[in-house]
């Protein structure tokens, strides 16, 4: 009888993990948390030292065979402290809604796992000639892409029932514009997120 139990226990853990990884999902969910960037500059006069700043917003996640895909759409602050050769600072903020277009695997069953993935990120930044609506259209379009500016990521998360803790690394692809366009910064960064399942099918 125990062996039966023990069997039957095994069994259906394995068709659970194999149904949680093979049958097509779909999940959405609300996402936050802060970033820590690092700026490579484009003039060897300035320096660029880290600084916090803050991202929040949704991400979706479909997947099936073992893989899923997981586009997020974010809005994004990325703050650098930059110093150049007289010891003056400038504090220079780059604002724009972040689109990340991911694609990994899970491992793990029974609402606890951990996930890895990979894939780029197109960043439509909010500035004087692009306000929030502006950045905020063109993202959910896809619209004007090849003006805008990329990055690629890579991360882990871990899965604890609907929540999920997610580190990633953003290495910056496209040097962005600051200071009336006169300098540029690749930007490259670590963000920390909490995110939260709204509702899965």
């Amino acid at each position: 009888m125990k062996k039966f139990t023990l069997i039957a226990a095994l069994l259906f853990g394995v068709a659970h993990f194999a149904s949680a990884q093979l049958i097509p999902n779909f999940q959405f969910g609300a996402k936050a948390g802060v970033n820590l960037s690092s700026f490579s500059l484009s003039n060897n006069n300035f320096d660029g030292s880290n600084r916090a700043g803050y991202l929040g917003g949704f991400w979706a996640r479909v997947g099936g065979l073992g893989f899923h895909f997981q586009p997020e759409l974010y809005l994004t602050g990325k703050n650098v402290n930059i110093e150049d050769d007289n010891g003056n600072v400038n504090r220079v903020k780059f604002t724009s809604i972040d689109v990340p277009l991911l694609v990994g695997s899970k491992v793990g069953a029974l609402g606890f796992g951990g996930r890895f993935y990979t894939g780029p990120l197109i960043s439509f930044k909010i500035n004087d000639s692009q306000n929030f609506g502006g950045a905020f259209s063109d993202a959910v379009r896809l619209r004007d892409v090849k003006n805008q500016n990329f990055a690629w990521q890579l991360g882990a998360g871990v899965d604890i029932q609907d929540l999920s803790i997610d580190l990633r690394y953003e290495y910056g692809l496209t040097k962005q514009t600051y200071n009336e366009g006169n300098s540029k910064a690749r930007i490259n960064l670590f963000n920390l997120t909490l995110a939260y399942k709204i509702f899965s099918m």
